[in-house]
């Protein structure tokens, strides 16, 4: 069975940056898209950034400053996040794309002054 681990979460002011970790257990990452997805409080979880082998896609929101990149060999999605916004604060999850029907832990990411 798939396990997914995040971290590199935080608090971090506005403009400030983070990098996001997620380790795949098993033998399947060289298969899939993976994806960050993030869940702020009282909103539906969305899909902010996916990669596979050749491309990435982001949401509108986050372009230009968010960058996602994947490591074959160590079996983990990173997620660059600069210039971070205060509507930026959410739990993130980090999954293939589309999804699994299990999640992982998630990994807090509070921007705030």
């Amino acid at each position: 069975q798939v396990q997914l681990v995040e971290s590199g979460g935080g608090l971090v002011q506005p403009g400030g940056s983070l990098r996001l970790s997620c380790s795949v257990s098993g033998s399947i990452f060289r298969v899939y898209a993976w994806a960050w997805y993030r869940q702020a409080p009282g909103k539906q979880r969305e899909l902010v950034a996916s990669i596979t082998s050749g491309t990435t896609n982001y949401v509108d929101s986050v372009k230009g400053r968010f960058t996602i990149s994947r490591d074959s060999v160590k079996r983990t999605v990173y997620l660059q996040m600069n210039s971070l916004k205060p509507e930026d604060t959410a739990v993130y999850y980090c999954n293939k794309d589309p999804p699994f029907n299990i999640w992982g832990q998630g990994t807090q990411v509070t921007v705030s002054s």
